[in-house]
């Protein structure tokens, strides 16, 4: 029963690190909004196409590629599919425990396949990022309905 609490604790604990990064988010995007025009002297655009989202994508704004990135970015998929990332479209947590399952094996592949050639701190990440995800999986395959 202890090792259950843990494990909890630890989902908790994530899932309260993605919340500050959503207020860090929120309020970046309140940083930018004063920089906007006020809207009465704004023109009336068409909604965004995907050519005008490239156009405004700045490359040097991106974070160096490495494997803690890597790691990060699929930990963060699998964590969305188990709905507790909310959809950033829409809002809504979905929830897709086979796409789960499939980020989080493909986290372990990882994990094998560069085992000894991590360093200390890459190889605790992914083992912590693996543990969280396999607890939490397997607590949301226990409330799902079978």
């Amino acid at each position: 029963m202890t090792d259950d609490s843990e494990a909890e604790k630890k989902i908790i604990v994530d899932s309260d690190w993605k919340e500050q990064v959503e207020q860090e988010k929120e309020k970046l995007r309140a940083e930018d909004a004063p920089e906007a025009t006020p809207a009465a002297e704004e023109p009336v655009a068409a909604a965004p196409t995907d050519s005008d989202s490239s156009a405004k994508f700045d490359p040097s704004k991106l974070p160096p590629p490495d494997f803690r990135m890597l790691i990060s970015m699929l930990a963060t998929q699998a964590f969305a599919a188990m709905g507790q990332i909310p959809h950033p479209e829409t809002g809504q947590a979905m929830v897709e425990l086979p796409l789960a399952k499939h980020m989080i094996d493909l986290l372990g592949v990882i994990e094998e396949k560069t085992k000894g050639n991590l360093s200390p701190d890459e190889a605790e990440m992914i083992e912590h990022a693996l543990h969280d995800l396999r607890m939490g999986y397997f607590a949301m395959s226990q409330q799902a309905p079978k």
